[in-house]
């Protein structure tokens, strides 16, 4: 049994980092009933390409929080296909490693957070609850780190004509009212 129950691989550690940053100076306090909910179970998530999305039930209280990640760099999605050869099935940490060694960051980025709680911080006891309980999830399968960052979706496109991503937004002045709605005048 390893020592910590979330985060006992190198690509789950990555996850666990995202709620216990190195840098904090003081211990956060919601960490500890966090972690509880993601233990027991607490915490169902959804994942849609880089896109997460939680139900967190504790209690009478259900919240749901909404994680989006940076995709990986088309330059780092390709060094790290050089590294792993296309038979292989698991991903342990020596891999991790060796993609570390070589300057290639695989740890997440997010890149968008929101939850439907009422806490209004940028790091919500669900939010942390959903780190530790996709770091279980990426201790088990470790592709999955790779996957949420879109390694498999960019790889399988590979699609060099379609440089900028699509908007996530329409702007609102970039729509005109006489033919939006598709009325002659």
């Amino acid at each position: 049994m390893p020592d910590n129950e979330f985060g006992y691989t190198a690509w789950g550690m990555d996850w666990v980092r995202l709620a216990e940053p190195l840098r904090t100076t003081r211990p956060d306090p919601l960490l500890p009933r966090a972690r509880s909910i993601a233990r027991n179970g607490g915490v169902h998530t959804e994942i849609d390409g880089t896109a997460v999305r939680a139900s967190i039930h504790r209690g009478s209280q259900a919240s749901i929080t909404y994680l989006e990640l940076a995709p990986l760099s088309p330059e780092t999605i390709t060094a790290i296909t050089t590294r792993i050869p296309t038979d292989t099935v698991e991903l342990g940490d020596d891999t991790h490693v060796s993609l570390r060694a070589a300057g290639i960051t695989v740890a997440p980025t997010l890149h968008l957070t929101d939850c439907s709680c009422t806490a209004r911080t940028p790091r919500c006891l669900h939010l942390l609850a959903t780190c530790y309980a996709l770091a279980r999830q990426i201790d088990e399968n470790p592709w999955l780190a790779l996957d949420l960052q879109g390694y498999h979706s960019s790889t399988a496109e590979q699609s060099p004509t379609n440089e900028t991503p699509v908007p996530r937004w329409t702007p609102i002045t970039s729509l005109d009212p006489a033919t939006f709605f598709g009325v002659a005048t």
